[in-house]
Parts: C-alpha cells; structure tokens; sequence
C-alpha cells in the first residue's frame, strides 16, 4: 500500500509543481496587471480547499481509492482549461483551470492520510512522512521542466508559459492508473474492518453470550461513514487537540503560500531569468518533502507539538530572511525559500499524525477533509493578501508579516490542552 501511495506522489507532484512553478506569472501575462497575478495560485489553493469537501464524502462513503481518483479526475480538466485559456487568452478560463487544477492537491493532501490509516501508532508519524516525501521526486523535477516546456509549446504553436501544464496532463492520468490499479486493498476499508473486528472481539470478551445483528457485518453497533464537514466540527468541538492540530497546519500553510506565490515575481522584477525562477522554487518544493521522514522520525520519537514548535521557529527565520532579500537572483533568497518549505513539513507531519491520532477511524475523513479545507481556505487568504500587499507595500512587507504568523503557529502548537478522545 505504501509503495503504491509512494507512486501515485511521485507523478501527482510532476502535474502539480508543474503549475505552481508559473502559475503566477501565467496569471499576470492573461491579466495584464501585477495585481492579479497571485489569483491564479490563489484560485488553485481555493480550489483545493472545496473540492476536498466531495472528495472527504466520496473517501467516507466508498474508501480512499475512490476519493484520489475523484481528485486526480478533475485536476485533469483543470490543466486542459488552464492550456485552451492560455491560447484563448481568456482571464477568466484560466482561474477556472486553476480552481479545478487544485484537484491535484487535494488528493496528493489526502493520500498522506491513507498512508497513516493502517500504520502501527509508534510509527504513524513515519509512514505518513515517507509518502509525503515521495511528493519531492515529482515536485522537484516539475518547475525544471519550465524550460522543456517552453520548447514544446514553441514546436506545438503554444504560449510557452502553458508548455508546462502539458507535463501535468500526463502525470494525473499516470497517478490516477496508479491508485485505481495498485491501491487493493483499500486502506481505510481494511482499517475500518480491522476496528470492526476488535470491537467484536471485546464485546464478546466481555459478554461472551451477547447475540449480535447480523445486518451489521457481525458488529451490533453499525459504524457512521458520514464524511461531512459538519460531522468534522462536530469531533473538533469536542476535541481540543484536534483543533490545535488543524490550526498548526493551516496557519503554516497561510505562511508557505503567502511568501511563495509572490517569489516568482520578486525574482522577475530583478529580472530573473525563467529558468532560474524554477529552480529557486524547486528548491523550495525539495524543503517541504526532501526532509519529512526526519520529521516523521522526531514525531514519533519527541511528540507532534514539539515538532510543530519547531516548525513555527523555521517558518518564522524564512520569512525573516526573505524579506531581507533583493529582487532578482540572490544566494539569501534561496535559502529562505529552502527553509519556508522546512517550516512547512514540520507543520504539516505533525499536525496530521496528532490528528490522526486524537481521532477514531470512522471520524477521519470528516476530520481529515475538514483540517484541509481549512488549510486551503488559509492558503487562498494568503495568496489574495500576497498580491495585494505585493502590489501597494512591497514583498519584504509581506514577509514580515508571514514571520509574525510563523511565531503564532509556535504559540499554538506549545498549547497545552487535552483530549476528549484518544486513539491508538
């Protein structure tokens, strides 16, 4: 199961980094204006927001398989939009591609929970980071496809910012053979059967004559599979350490989007080549997933509120460090987008494991899909505010103001509160 969720990353990430890599700067060419050109990435990160509403429902009621390939499905489209707006040249059909495209993450964020839904809980932290870590292989190789994707747009008459997406065409139609091949048996399936049968065992345990409804499966209470966002605020509710887990990923997600949608066009207005804006954010992408079974290994071993602590420290110096850098190229810059991405897998490990942990099995999808949409809403907020304080206060502002989020998520995962509910 790991190994097929570590192929479906690997070509999932090629689609997806392809994008994120000139997603902005497609945006400002369609729109002609600087102003917008944070709501492509925006458009995309909302997108993967709301559409991890369906796919949190379609995942509850039908298994995970069916839920990454719902994901995978519509980011498809997406990219085949986001190319037919690039040589319409139409604005608006862009941010459509880009809504759908958010598809893409949706499944890659989901995926990160099946690895962890039948992983023993001393290493939870650690199967959940190895898929997560899977996602750089793809991630990085993506934005450097920059370059041949302009040559192929140039040899098929295309805009040669839309060349890229032809790449993330090709790597959602592999994930998805993938996970609607290899992905057998389904994870949360076998995990909601295998809780189904300890929950029998007990009962007879205890009550070794207890008569049980045959209409159950053998199990005398029938499990809830609603998967909705409602169902997820009702577990937060009553949940603390779910809340806090929720709120160190969003709010390290709200940092990680603010500061790297608007590097490319940092660096463009020093006059960076091209190439080099897909490197620098390669680089980026190799912070968030190169290191995350290191992180899974110190939340398994230290506990996810340190981690996520930590996390917040590394966001918060990245941020500091940005918004010291000059427009264009610079040595400082990479760094700072090397640790953004760091900071970012620190709080995205340890905020899934705690979740997933604090959290029985029938409530994870709701919980799950709640935590990113949540993330999701956190990250388009950031991308809308990005491009606003770009445009009228510049991009050291705006990493500024990214440092002080990095010190509330060290604030919040330093919280000490305690559950009402503990699993595993």
């Amino acid at each position: 199961m790991v190994r097929t969720l570590v192929g479906s990353q690997i070509l999932s990430g090629v689609g997806m980094a392809c994008g994120i890599a000139v997603g902005a700067l497609l945006a400002e060419d369609l729109s002609g204006t600087e102003a917008l050109a944070g709501v492509g990435t925006t458009a995309q990160v909302l997108g993967t927001a709301l559409l991890t509403i369906p796919v949190a429902r379609a995942t509850a009621a039908r298994g995970r398989r069916v839920g990454l390939r719902s994901g995978l499905a519509v980011a498809f489209v997406g990219a085949a939009l986001v190319l037919l707006a690039a040589v319409l040249r139409s604005f608006p059909l862009f941010v459509v591609g880009m809504f759908l495209f958010g598809g893409g993450t949706t499944a890659n964020n989901q995926t990160r929970y099946a690895a962890a839904d039948l992983a023993a809980p001393v290493h939870r932290g650690r199967d959940l980071s190895v898929v997560v870590w899977a996602t750089t292989i793809g991630s990085v190789v993506g934005p450097n496809l920059v370059g041949p994707g302009k040559a192929l747009a140039r040899t098929l008459g295309l805009p040669e910012l839309a060349g890229t997406f032809l790449f993330s065409l090709v790597g959602f139609v592999l994930a998805w053979v993938v996970v609607d091949r290899l992905l057998r048996p389904d994870p949360l399936i076998t995990a909601r059967a295998l809780d189904a049968a300890d929950r029998e065992d007990a009962r007879r345990a205890v009550e070794p004559d207890v008569v049980v409804d045959p209409a159950s499966g053998g199990v005398a209470d029938v499990p809830n599979h609603d998967g909705s966002m409602r169902r997820g605020l009702a577990v937060v509710r009553r949940n603390p350490r779910a809340l806090q887990a929720m709120l160190v990923m969003a709010l390290g997600h709200l940092v990680m989007v603010s500061v790297m949608v608007m590097t490319p066009i940092h660096m463009q207005h020093g006059h960076a080549e091209l190439e080099v804006i897909g490197f620098v954010i390669s680089v980026h992408i190799l912070g968030m997933f190169a290191l995350s079974p290191l992180v899974g290994a110190a939340v398994d071993r230290w506990g996810a509120p340190s981690v996520a602590m930590t996390g917040g420290v590394v966001l918060t110096l990245a941020s500091l460090l940005a918004s010291r850098s000059q427009a264009g190229w610079s040595g400082l810059l990479l760094v700072a987008l090397f640790l953004l991405g760091v900071g970012w897998s620190c709080t995205l490990v340890s905020g899934s494991t705690l979740l997933t942990s604090v959290v029985a099995t029938d409530e994870r999808p709701a919980t799950q899909g709640l935590a990113d949409v949540l993330m999701g809403l956190a990250g388009a907020v950031g991308g809308v505010a990005a491009g606003v304080v770009v445009g009228s206060l510049g991009y050291s502002v705006l990493a500024s103001g990214s440092a002080v989020v990095g010190v509330v998520v060290l604030v919040v995962g330093a919280s000490r509160v305690r559950s009402a509910v503990t699993v595993g």
